[in-house]
């Protein structure tokens, strides 16, 4: 049963209210408050709850928290995490911060943290946790039990367990699964499997991601340049990524840059700032319309009923483009369609296009002819049936070719297409006006 909103009464009722709730409940409701009332009463928390919540905050809320606490519950809250999501927590920090942050950590957890903060932005290497329970093939399933039982807890996953030589070379996985399963006396490399998947420290991590779940693996090894394995990408991790950019594509493909932390901790200047950049450029874009509708001001002044159906005509072209678009980097994301499918996809967007514009077409011309006449209704079916597999097409190509120019298939998708097809669909709509009508 879903609990009411934390109280902001009694300090004794507040603090038993969160006593009863669990940690995901509490960072639920933290999320949804402003800072320093978030502060206030995450100090109510105990020990343990408070590390439990603090893990489960975004990334942004944990920034503010760490802002609003006392330097001794902050080392405390930092040294525990994981050193992967500790890297992620001081990217979003000033350097500052992070320094003296990481000056008050353990030898060994500010040597792991430095080593993935030195990997690129975006990559595997700065996702991946160096914390893993390693085998070699020649240890027994006993020795190898036993290892985990003793290893496992500082662990971040053990139900994906690489093997390794004794130079730390990558030559297979296994599962706990199979270590239970098996006769103790079994040697591990009779039980691992050496085609193991594994993907280099500066692999985008998105295609590391998607692998993951592909494949769907518990963990993926990630080594070095010389096959020395250095850590593990775990799923929950894929997650996060996957989450993170299908949000930025969201938000693209609907003319904005995305927040990069939740709705409410963003400032109401941080939400304009978003959209503001995309609008000013889809205004300056939209001058091409206005342009069209001046070179063809005769046109209208001699046909005025073809002014009716603009916002019909532009309308249907901008979503034929818009979902055309959509669909393709959709594809493209879930690696469906590949930068050589460019010829293959265009072409069969087309068709699409040409039998979505067919179908409006024919559907239009009763209704048309009925209002109207029989030329404006022949001009609105063969504009309907050119605009939409025009903008089927503009809205395929278009993301494919911002791929292979190295730009983000989102930035040109919904908004830029929809803008395109408008001047061009008002293009074709007066030349087939002019030929049909004899103007």
């Amino acid at each position: 049963m879903t609990k009411p909103p934390l109280p902001a009464g009694h300090l004794q009722t507040l603090r038993q209210d969160l006593g009863d709730r669990d940690a995901l409940a509490i960072a639920d409701e933290l999320g949804r408050l402003a800072p320093a009332e978030r502060a206030r009463i995450f100090r109510l928390l105990t020990k343990q709850k408070a590390l439990a919540v603090f893990r489960l905050l975004d990334t942004a809320h944990q920034e503010q928290l760490v802002i609003g606490l006392r330097d001794e519950q902050v080392l405390r809250l930092v040294q525990e995490l994981d050193p992967d999501d500790r890297a992620r927590l001081f990217d979003e920090m000033p350097a500052a911060v992070v320094r003296r942050l990481l000056a008050g950590l353990s030898p060994r957890e500010r040597r792991l943290t430095s080593m993935l903060l030195g990997f690129p932005e975006e990559s595997a290497g700065r996702i991946m946790s160096p914390k893993f329970v390693r085998l070699v093939p020649e240890m027994t399933v006993a020795e190898a039990l036993e290892r985990v039982r003793r290893r496992g807890r500082d662990a971040e996953t053990i139900y994906a367990l690489p093997v390794t030589d004794d130079e730390l070379k990558l030559v297979g996985a296994v599962e706990l699964r199979e270590l239970l399963l098996a006769e103790p006396e079994t040697l591990v490399r009779k039980i691992m499997d050496p085609e193991v998947r594994a993907v280099r420290v500066d692999e985008d991590q998105e295609k590391v991601a998607r692998l993951i779940q592909a494949a769907d693996l518990l963990a993926l090894p990630v080594v070095d340049m010389e096959n020395r394995l250095v850590g593990v990408v775990t799923v929950d991790d894929a997650m996060d990524v996957l989450g993170a950019e299908e949000e930025e594509d969201l938000a693209r493909t609907g003319a904005s840059e995305p927040l990069g932390r939740p709705y409410f901790s963003a400032s109401v200047f941080r939400l304009a700032q978003r959209r503001a950049i995309w609008l000013l450029l889809l205004a300056v874009a939209a001058i091409l319309t206005v342009n069209v509708l001046s070179a063809f001001e005769s046109t209208l002044e001699t046909v005025v009923t073809l002014t009716l159906f603009i916002p019909l005509l532009i309308g249907t072209g901008g979503n034929a483009g818009a979902q055309s678009a959509t669909t393709i980097v959709r594809g493209m994301a879930m690696n469906d369609i590949r930068s050589g499918d460019l010829l293959r996809v265009v072409l069969r967007e087309g068709r699409v296009g040409l039998l979505l514009g067919t179908m409006l077409g024919t559907l239009s011309v009763a209704p048309v002819w009925l209002f109207t006449d029989r030329s404006l209704a022949l001009i609105i079916a063969l504009t309907l049936v050119t605009v939409c597999t025009l903008a089927s097409l503009v809205g395929s190509l278009m993301p494919l070719l911002a791929r292979q120019l190295g730009v983000d298939p989102a930035v040109v998708s919904a908004p830029f297409v929809t803008t395109i097809v408008d001047a061009t669909g008002l293009l074709v709509y007066f030349l087939i006006a002019r030929i049909v009508l004899g103007i």
